[in-house]
């Protein structure tokens, strides 16, 4: 499959997003409207929204995307140049059922 900008596919947490978002909700706690959510650890799964496709203009089903991780609070992550793998840092796609 290709990525394409909309499509919603799963990302795994690598130890730099855990720490960006405990880090971000430590800071902010006790703030009106601050990020607040479940914890966060290495390896956990969240859907992403793909909202860049670095494919050179050309169908690539290798391409690095960008995206928006939605977490389980009322936060997201946004993270950049991911490639589709397996392991941290990676993003997958969603096995139908």
């Amino acid at each position: 499959m290709n990525p394409t900008i909309g499509r919603i596919v799963h990302y795994t947490l690598d130890a730099g997003d855990v720490q960006l978002v405990s880090e971000t909700r430590r800071s902010t706690a006790g703030v009106i409207g601050a990020p607040r959510g479940n914890s966060v650890s290495v390896g956990d799964v969240y859907p992403m929204l793909i909202t860049r496709v670095w494919d050179g203009g050309k169908p690539n089903p290798d391409a690095m995307v960008n995206g928006q991780v939605f977490l389980d609070g009322n936060d997201s992550l946004w993270v950049t140049s991911v490639k589709v793998g397996e392991g941290p840092r990676t993003f997958s796609w969603p096995t139908r059922g």
